[in-house]
């Protein structure tokens, strides 16, 4: 699979901001992860967060703690660059060393696909979905899956 340029991914983010993010939606959005996780018997974690309050998360068989302290440390990266962890990722990738020269450590943030920010239209970003326990890009790509999944499922029943 090829690597999508930062550009690309940007534009990817920017496609999937929301009309709404509620705690019924961070539940639709576990629960379509869950099963996409279970139904392909992946080894992953899921978190979704509110602001700071994780609303929803779950390991699936096979992930572990560790798992969890992947994605705690995907999430801080995109709450300081309001970007995904992916796309992030990507930049750092980009210029040897730079993951140091903003100051960060390895034990706080992880510069990793699976983390993306929730943002919602006229408020900006609310809260972060997180996966982690695949190839970074496979979490990366399972998240705008879901993310794209919820902006159908918002609009609701197609209208004849």
């Amino acid at each position: 699979m090829t690597t999508p340029s930062l550009e690309a991914l940007l534009q990817q983010e920017e496609a999937l901001i929301l009309s709404r993010f509620s705690v019924d939606d961070a539940w639709w959005l576990g629960c379509y992860l869950r099963e996409k996780g279970a139904a392909g018997h992946l080894p992953i974690a899921i978190e979704i967060c509110l602001g700071p309050t994780c609303l929803f998360s779950t390991l699936l068989p096979g992930a572990t703690a560790d798992n969890q302290g992947w994605i705690k440390r995907k999430v801080a990266l995109v709450w300081r660059y309001q970007r995904s962890s992916y796309a992030m990722a990507q930049k750092f990738a980009a210029k040897e060393g730079s993951f140091e020269r903003y100051g960060l450590d390895h034990q706080t943030y992880a510069a990793a696909g699976g983390a993306v920010p929730l943002r919602v239209t006229g408020v900006g970003m609310v809260g972060v979905v997180a996966v982690s326990g695949l190839p970074q890009l496979d979490d990366h790509l399972m998240v705008l899956d879901a993310l794209s999944a919820l902006q159908d499922w918002q609009k609701g029943p197609a209208q004849a």
